[in-house]
């Protein structure tokens, strides 16, 4: 691990700080995984780090080298299931400033354009420190999917007109507000040629990783059915509405002896319930009733054509679970068609395969399995450390730093 990133004046050699302000941090999505991990790698390596987020009451933790400031939302509105805003949450700026005054930091990390990541542009600005955005979510394909669900009774070309309009004008909207950052991260090279383009700042890669000590083959228990499993918001945006075409196409095929099990919850659950037969609805589930969920799947499915990277593919692989995806999002993961899993138009093609041919189901879960080792939280935030060096350094960052 290398984390003297920096030189005083002295030019010493010195660990990096960064204050890493979370618009989700508890919730079950993957920009809260992202910061937990965070949160766990630099208390695992005794790394000086300073978190900002949502709290039940506004207090300071001091957790070995770990600095917690929780914040009390006020009035909130929901973004989401479980994704709140507190539009007033600036009313913290004097505590946060104190303590990041006494921190030092040398970077702030915000994760989005929430209530968090608005606090977190003001201290920069205010302390003079650069600040990086990392782009999780594309909010703008979540906009035009939703506005489509919203125009669902209007004629095709005028709802695809109107949502490709609101589209556009949420990704202005949102590449506005990471134009205000001094450098950007992206976990896909897709993401990062569009903020390249878009918000015209220096763009870095940061990898998504997983855990794969809590994700693995070993908790296993067999089933007499195969168990297809997909997990995420059920929302339209993750085109879950396309599990009710794989159940149909499965039982066209003639197979009967399968269950889908669907995890999560969200505003498409009940039309799912309605239409689907052989489904088991758990809800949101996390830790280990998770993980042991996804080491008794057969097979992992993951509709979104949406999502910048996928954390639960990478889940479900880490627990020897082959994958079936569209080729777009498997290709974000790096998913290499054949041989961790398929990548398909259609789902139900990648998933007959697996049902009727145990030998090549058992190659790609060694196969998954071994791919998914490969991306450790500790070795991704090991490389995001080093891209922080970079950034800091690069003259674009230099130069729009405004020292106070």
């Amino acid at each position: 691990m290398r984390l003297l990133c920096l030189r005083d004046r002295d030019n010493v050699p010195r660990e990096l700080r960064i204050a890493l302000f979370c618009d989700s941090f508890q919730e079950l999505n993957g920009v809260g995984t992202v910061c937990r991990e965070f949160v766990g790698y630099a208390e695992r390596n005794g790394v000086t780090f300073c978190c900002i987020r949502a709290g039940e009451e506004t207090a300071i933790q001091q957790s070995r080298t770990v600095t917690n400031i929780f914040l009390k939302r006020g009035l909130t509105f929901a973004l989401d299931t479980d994704l709140y805003c507190d539009p007033f949450l600036t009313r913290h700026r004097q505590l946060v400033l104190g303590e990041l005054r006494k921190f030092r930091p040398d970077c702030i990390h915000i994760t989005g354009p929430g209530d968090m990541g608005t606090l977190g542009f003001w201290i920069s600005n205010t302390l003079g420190v650069p600040m990086v955005a990392s782009w999780h979510t594309n909010l703008h394909q979540y906009a035009s999917r939703r506005t489509l669900k919203l125009l669902s009774g209007a004629p095709n070309a005028l709802s695809a007109r109107i949502a490709a309009k609101v589209e556009d004008a949420s990704l202005t909207a949102v590449a506005a507000f990471y134009r205000l950052a001094h450098f950007v991260l992206a976990p896909n090279t897709e993401t990062l040629e569009l903020l390249r383009n878009r918000v015209r700042r220096p763009c870095f890669a940061m990898r998504h990783g997983v855990d794969p000590i809590r994700f693995n083959p070993l908790r296993r228990i067999k089933s007499q059915r195969f168990r297809i499993g997909s997990v995420g918001r059920l929302t339209p945006e993750k085109n879950v509405r396309a599990l009710v075409d794989l159940e149909n196409q499965l039982t066209a095929a003639g197979e009967c002896n399968f269950e889908i099990i669907v995890i999560g919850d969200g505003c498409e659950r009940g039309w799912l319930e309605k239409k689907m037969k052989r489904a088991v609805f758990a809800g949101f589930l996390c830790g280990d009733r998770l993980a042991d969920e996804f080491a008794g799947m057969d097979v992992f499915v993951f509709p979104s054509l949406t999502d910048t990277f996928g954390l639960v593919v990478l889940e479900a692989m880490a627990s020897g679970v082959p994958v079936v995806l569209n080729a777009e999002a498997g290709r974000r993961i790096g998913i290499r068609d054949g041989m961790e899993g398929f990548l398909v138009k259609n789902l139900s093609e990648g998933v007959v395969h697996l049902i009727r041919n145990q030998d090549l189901r058992r190659s790609m879960s060694i196969a998954a399995e071994l791919f998914a080792r490969e991306h450790s939280w500790d070795a991704v935030f090991n490389e995001l450390y080093e891209t922080y060096e970079v950034a800091l350094n690069h003259p674009e960052v230099i130069r729009r730093t405004r020292k106070p």
